[in-house]
């Protein structure tokens, strides 16, 4: 296996999820230095206690959704890591909801909030060590209902889709600093909360949380050094 990730300090937001474990896992069994962010101290915990022996990972309880927390959150990561050479911002999530004209002030901000507002502060606080350690990678989760609006989905599709235009223009700043802004369009991700929510699909035809991690490691890895600004689907055979 590649000893490319030997070493680098990968930065995992939402961690403790699904997709997180599966992307700290596949970092883990190439020896990346893990700095796992999530709101529970114990699925973090539980986490590190499933990755390879000898694996250096920290846990640390961040709300996303808090500017000051996120800040220093990120303060203590440099403080036990020095440097940051990869943000994954894995966090994330959807709920439907109901017709625009019947949704919420809260229906709105819950997901603009969660899926937006997050990524925003995370990648406002990274960029300035990147900086300052001469690049990285950052690697954001959209997803494929941010190319197309869907009924009952309003806040979740334009959350995305906010997602995937805010990669865009970091891309832009940050593309003669050496550092790569990726974004992936994951379809349905194959999860037990979407084989509850849908028992009669074809679970076959969803993207399994370890392929999508393999995108994340292509995007981090020198592999994809030419490769900034850009939404990649991975939708499975749905």
């Amino acid at each position: 296996m590649s000893s490319e990730f030997k070493n680098r300090v990968i930065v995992i937001t939402g961690a403790a999820g699904n997709l997180g474990r599966a992307v700290a896992q596949a970092f883990a069994a190439r020896q990346a230095r893990l700095a796992l962010l999530d709101l529970n101290e114990q699925t973090l915990q539980a986490l590190i206690e499933e990755l390879p022996p000898g694996t250096d990972a920290r846990g640390y309880t961040v709300n996303l959704l808090e500017s000051a927390s996120v800040r220093d959150t990120l303060e203590g990561v440099l403080e036990d890591f020095d440097r940051v050479d990869v943000l994954a911002n894995i966090a994330g999530g959807f709920t439907m909801g109901p017709l625009i004209q019947d949704s919420e002030d809260r229906d709105w901000e819950f997901m603009m909030n969660l899926n937006a507002r997050s990524v925003f502060y995370t990648c406002r606080a990274v960029i300035p060590t990147m900086l300052e350690n001469g690049g990285g990678r950052i690697i954001n989760v959209s997803a494929r209902a941010a190319l197309e609006g869907k009924g009952r989905m309003g806040p979740y599709c334009a959350s995305k889709a906010a997602v995937k235009t805010l990669t865009e223009s970091l891309a832009a700043e940050n593309k003669f600093d050496n550092i790569n802004v990726n974004c992936i369009l994951p379809g349905t991700i194959d999860t037990p909360q979407n084989r509850e929510a849908m028992p009669e699909a074809d679970f076959n035809n969803w993207v399994p949380p370890a392929a999508l991690a393999d995108v994340v490691l292509f995007l981090a890895s020198e592999a994809a050094r030419c490769v900034t600004g850009a939404a990649i689907p991975v939708y499975g055979r749905s």
